[in-house]
């Protein structure tokens, strides 16, 4: 009989399913495991390439898993009171995290922000239930962030039984990035080289110390930007949100690094343009300075070494700066190709830095008293005092 007078049948359901996406009864279920993607030529020279983690396909970004792991934890020890408020400081993306757990868990959410969010996200929080406050004016040492803890605190007195995670010192912060460094192991097999954003200190130290335990020779590269004091820089207004800071938080690992890059607002605008140019998959501030940095590593070590740079969100909430001309020229950074190779210093504190800069010297610019270590996390934070505690600390950063 000819075959080709059969009739055809489409295959069965379980067939059909075969590798398509998870079911979520939940949406704290859609929350990790996500991709990578091979990032080679052009965004790098021939036979070079790095492997990106794509985090912004997380419902929020990289910082729905901090938000959930904070709040849980924060639950199971009986910090945050059922129903109870959950109020935190933040540039934009551990609001949407947070807004995110408060749907999960049934708390309400106020987040206090400032004037550089974009109304993208605020409006995004707004939609989510979320109550958006933004402070008016920087503090005059701390800057916005040290302005918003402050309101924080206000805050924390009007709601006594609410609570704050205080993402740049609760130790739960780091914790909840484990499964993001076990995805990258299965994934890769092998990681040589890690290329992480700094700003709470959170994911690149939970990360990095999860994949030094399985690889103890993992060179790991941290990227900050000038006027951040997290690695020994003065504070100065900061166009790029997302990494960096103007407090010291006590959840960064000095320890852990082996270098740390300074990249500019205009060569993360290049790297971030030049990404979606070349690989479709881009981001915003972070994404466009960590690209640069792994871009530089890629192009530097061993054509064998296998690099991870962890992206933390995606483009869309930048389609009114990063990926604007109007707004990009009005700020001059149109046209900041960055150079071959960064500048070099010694210490992090050696000179005032405008440009991609390197250091391979990592200390930590404000270390606690002795004998006191990291501050400790949620369960010192659960009204005003405890907060206001933790500011005393880390407020003075500059």
């Amino acid at each position: 009989m000819n075959s080709s007078l059969m009739p055809s049948f489409a295959p069965a359901p379980a067939q059909l399913l075969s590798g398509a996406a998870r079911r979520a009864h939940s949406p704290a279920a859609l929350v990790g495991d996500t991709p990578v993607l091979w990032v080679g030529e052009p965004f790098t020279d021939a036979g070079r390439g790095f492997w990106a983690k794509l985090e912004g396909h997380n419902p929020g970004g990289i910082k729905d898993r901090t938000a959930l792991f904070m709040v849980e934890r924060a639950r199971e020890r009986g910090d945050l009171l059922p129903g109870a408020r959950i109020v935190e400081s933040t540039s934009g993306t551990l609001g949407l995290g947070l807004a995110l757990a408060g749907i999960v868990y049934g708390h309400p959410v106020t987040v206090v922000t400032d004037p550089g969010m974009e109304p993208l996200v605020s409006g995004l929080l707004a939609a989510y239930g979320a109550d958006v406050q933004s402070v008016s004016e920087p503090h005059p040492v701390g800057g916005w962030q040290q302005a918003r803890r402050d309101r924080v605190s206000e805050l924390l007195v009007l709601h006594p039984d609410a609570w704050c995670p205080d993402q740049y010192h609760n130790p739960d912060n780091v914790s909840a990035y484990a499964g993001l460094a076990r995805e990258l192991v299965a994934q890769l097999g092998r990681i040589d080289a890690l290329v992480v954003s700094v700003g709470t200190g959170g994911h690149s130290a939970g990360v990095a110390s999860v994949l030094r335990g399985y690889f103890p020779a993992l060179k790991v590269v941290g990227v900050d930007t000038p006027g951040s004091t997290i690695f020994g820089q003065e504070a100065t207004p900061r166009l790029m949100r997302g990494l960096g800071s103007s407090i010291y938080p006590r959840n960064v690992d000095y320890t852990l690094f082996d270098e740390v890059h300074w990249v500019a607002a205009g060569e993360a605008v290049w790297a971030a343009r030049a990404l979606a140019r070349s690989r479709y998959a881009t981001g915003g501030w972070s994404v466009g300075a960590v690209a640069l940095v792994a871009r530089h590593l890629a192009a530097t070590l061993p054509a064998e070494a296998r690099i991870a740079a962890v992206f933390p969100d995606g483009p869309h909430r930048y389609a009114g700066t990063v990926f604007d001309d109007t707004w990009c020229r009005e700020r001059q950074l149109l046209g900041c190709e960055p150079a071959d190779a960064p500048d070099r210093i010694t210490h992090g504190g050696e000179r005032v830095i405008t440009r991609w800069t390197k250091c391979e010297t990592v200390l930590d610019p404000a270390p606690p008293p002795a004998g006191q270590g990291v501050v400790a996390g949620a369960a010192g934070l659960a009204g005003a005092a405890g907060l206001a505690g933790v500011a005393g600390l880390a407020g003075v950063g500059r």
